[in-house]
């Protein structure tokens, strides 16, 4: 407990909100329509010191903020793009899901979910598809990334607050065929896709930032290399709970990452037919409610006391996250209060909504997991 307060007022101190440039008003948006299945303080100097290896690997510029690997500075240092991928049958087979350093996964209507994948290095990214559109909570968790954000429209509940975000909207006209295009073999609104080519070009049109902030603080850290977790309980199979696509991750021995599941089968990216792998799995417990019209969800991605699960390496453990403002930074933390340290690699991050917390499944074989299932 002396720990997490320590935790909690240090996150409520550096975490900082911040909000992309805005657009101008003249930006015409509008409501895509959906088809869904119905204290007693302490100084920060009694806070625990890193240890140089830990510095090198939280602090070198050579190193994709997003996975902890080796890349390049000058791309390491700008900001990443996340972007808006339906996640329904009729939205399959995804294109450029395997790309992302990161995922991020959660509810929609009707129990489905909606992906947002996020790219640090996004100049020669292929085709992605298919984009779809924002979800106002999405919105605040692209910019715990500072990142710039591609949709294609938005619910109503996301039209404002928008005008406060670096974003590039399928639905602005001067975006078409700059931006976004389709894809004739599909369906709409399944159809939509982008690239890196086109990526760039919106945001040049744009004039967006592209480097982080002075101001912005990385909502992950990473250990300098592979670690085996202290402590948590053995980790196979992992579920996030939701009830529609139903995901589950599977720990590879072999390759050290967890391979994802949904639909009862392997989630394969289309462009290269490739089956999704993670080397982290982060599950964070979200309070809710509906919004009036009795449809869409307000997910509130901040806290002062979250909680949820880190899983790496086999094995599973309890952390606690703090969020101060919605339109901030997320940072996590291990069961004694210190930053969570990530394995360098990617990481799939799921939001389970507070009253789904139940169907969260982690188990020690795969045996274990069919027999929950039967």
């Amino acid at each position: 407990m002396k720990h997490m307060k320590k935790a909690i007022l240090f996150a409520a101190v550096c975490c900082m909100a911040f909000s992309g440039c805005g657009k101008s008003d003249d930006d015409a948006v509008e409501e895509t329509t959906e088809n869904t299945e119905i204290v007693e303080s302490e100084t920060i100097e009694e806070l625990p010191i890193e240890t140089e290896e830990e510095e090198i690997a939280i602090d070198d510029p050579n190193r994709n903020p997003l996975t902890g690997e080796a890349m390049d500075e000058t791309i390491a240092s700008q900001r990443p793009v996340t972007c808006m991928i339906g996640n329904t049958t009729d939205a399959m087979p995804q294109y450029g899901v395997g790309n992302a350093d990161i995922i991020v996964e959660a509810p929609a209507e009707g129990g489905l979910t909606r992906l947002m994948t996020v790219y640090q290095d996004y100049a020669d990214l292929p085709t992605i598809m298919s984009v779809r559109s924002c979800r106002h909570y999405y919105a605040y968790l692209s910019n715990e990334f500072e990142a710039i954000y591609v949709h294609y429209g938005q619910a109503i509940y996301a039209t404002e607050m928008l005008k406060n975000f670096d974003d590039l909207n399928g639905l602005d006209g001067d975006l078409a065929n700059v931006t976004f295009f389709r894809d004739s073999s599909r369906k709409s609104p399944h159809n939509a896709y982008i690239n890196g080519e086109s990526i760039i070009a919106g945001i040049n049109k744009r004039e967006y930032r592209t480097e982080h902030g002075s101001a912005y603080n990385n909502t992950f850290r990473f250990t300098a290399e592979d670690q085996q977790l202290a402590s948590g309980e053995a980790a196979k199979v992992v579920e996030p709970g939701y009830s529609v696509n139903k995901p589950w991750f599977v720990y590879n021995e072999s390759t050290g990452l967890y391979d994802r599941y949904q639909y009862k089968a392997a989630h394969i990216d289309g462009k290269t037919g490739e089956q999704l792998s993670f080397k982290n799995v982060i599950i964070r417990v979200c309070d809710y409610k509906v919004e009036p019209d009795g449809k869409y969800l307000d997910v509130k991605t901040a806290s002062l006391g979250g909680h949820g699960k880190y899983i790496s390496n086999g094995k599973a453990m309890d952390i606690t996250w703090v969020k101060p403002v919605e339109d901030g930074v997320c940072t996590y933390y291990d069961a004694d209060g210190n930053e969570l340290e990530l394995n360098p690699g990617k990481t799939c991050i799921c939001i389970t909504l507070n009253d789904a917390e139940d169907k969260i499944g982690v188990y020690a074989s795969e045996e274990e997991f069919q027999a929950s299932r039967n």
